[in-house]
């Protein structure tokens, strides 16, 4: 086997369960199942740990809205602020979303991550910048 063959494995293959698990978490089939979220996050948490964004918003995900323990709630929003902080657009949705919430509500904290958002050209993050309540 060619040295470049070998180089192009290694390469691809910690992407493999990323791709498996965005796949299973998207498919209309799959993506409601418990038991598929579950397994979709223990796919995750590698890439999560490695520094990959798409993990870290997705997991973010999945342990902010499917999770009713306190601490994979706290792990899953620092994910997603690591995210946001990246850039990533759909965190920062997300975690614009999540404080406009009464569970987090943090109406600074809601504006300041959908303006970021809003900035990035989302849409939905312009509309719910603007039916937060101007108490700031």
């Amino acid at each position: 086997m060619p040295r470049n063959s070998i180089n192009a494995v290694t390469q691809t293959t910690p992407r493999f369960p990323l791709r498996v698990a965005l796949w299973l978490l998207d498919s209309p089939r799959f993506g409601h199942k418990v038991s598929t979220k579950q397994f979709a996050g223990r796919l995750l948490k590698q890439p999560a740990r490695q520094g990959v964004v798409v993990a870290q918003t997705r997991l973010g995900e999945l342990l902010c809205r499917d999770c009713g323990n306190t601490r994979d709630r706290r792990i899953g929003f620092e994910l997603l602020r690591q995210a946001g902080r990246s850039h990533d657009r759909r965190a920062q949705l997300e975690l614009g979303r999540l404080y406009s919430q009464p569970r987090h509500y943090d109406l600074a904290e809601a504006k300041h991550w959908l303006e970021q958002a809003a900035a990035q050209g989302c849409d939905e993050a312009r509309r719910r910048l603007q039916a937060l309540p101007a108490s700031l």
